[in-house]
């Protein structure tokens, strides 16, 4: 019988981890109906905390509750995956910008040590190849000590997880997967030489070419226009 990974942990919370995971890692795919009796008794734990656990994933919009008591992970849509580019074409590049200015000592050698051996996601990737190419982007994310975008930046990841599966379904050449890891090391440089507008237009077409434009793509979402700064 499974239990909680750590001491303190509720079971609500263990049962909102275990379920996130699974979720975000494509082994409870969109669409799919979780029967909350059989994953209370996979997990090891009862059906109430269960409840709890998937009340907060429905927060996040990650699953549907319905009156039977079952849950459905939530499918991902042309309009989410359009809004999501929308969002981090703007909002990556501002970070940088700022992590150009702001960055000190300590977040250059968080950033440094984050690149080091990162490569470009697999066709099939596991928690821990997220897990490390989420660790580069949000090294850069906290080098722009703004705590709200660090925060909004945070929250648009989770949802941003699951399409970059979808992504990862076009085949990528040499080539392309070459150029992300250049773009990646580009972005350093520029963050550490305290270059903004260089790290800004290097991120905006790391975004525009990323897996979430390409999920955008498949799902039928057409070119997606940068927004016209203000006067």
């Amino acid at each position: 019988m499974a239990e909680p990974a750590e001491p303190f942990m509720t079971k609500s919370d263990f049962a909102y981890t275990t379920l996130r995971e699974k979720i975000l890692s494509g082994e409870f795919g969109p669409g799919e109906v979780l029967n909350q009796a059989t994953l209370a008794r996979t997990i090891g734990i009862s059906t109430t905390p269960l409840r709890e656990g998937l009340r907060r994933l429905k927060s996040e919009g990650l699953v549907e509750l319905d009156a039977h008591r079952d849950a459905r992970v939530t499918e991902l849509t042309a309009e989410e995956a359009r809004d999501l580019l929308e969002l981090r074409r703007s909002l990556d590049p501002l970070a940088v910008a700022l992590a150009a200015q702001r960055r000190t000592k300590s977040d250059i050698q968080e950033i440094r040590a984050a690149v080091q051996g990162l490569e470009p996601l697999p066709g099939n990737p596991g928690v821990e190849d997220l897990i490390a190419h989420r660790r580069f982007h949000a090294a850069l994310y906290r080098a722009s000590h703004n705590d709200l975008l660090i925060a909004t930046l945070d929250g648009l990841w989770d949802k941003a997880d699951r399409y970059r599966r979808l992504g990862l379904e076009v085949v990528r050449g040499e080539q392309e997967r070459a150029r992300t890891t250049a773009e990646h090391h580009r972005l350093v440089e520029h963050v550490v030489a305290g270059d903004s507008d260089a790290a800004a237009a290097v991120m905006h077409q790391h975004i525009s070419t990323s897996l979430g434009a390409k999920a955008a793509s498949r799902l039928g979402v057409g070119p997606v226009a940068t927004p016209r700064a203000l006067p």
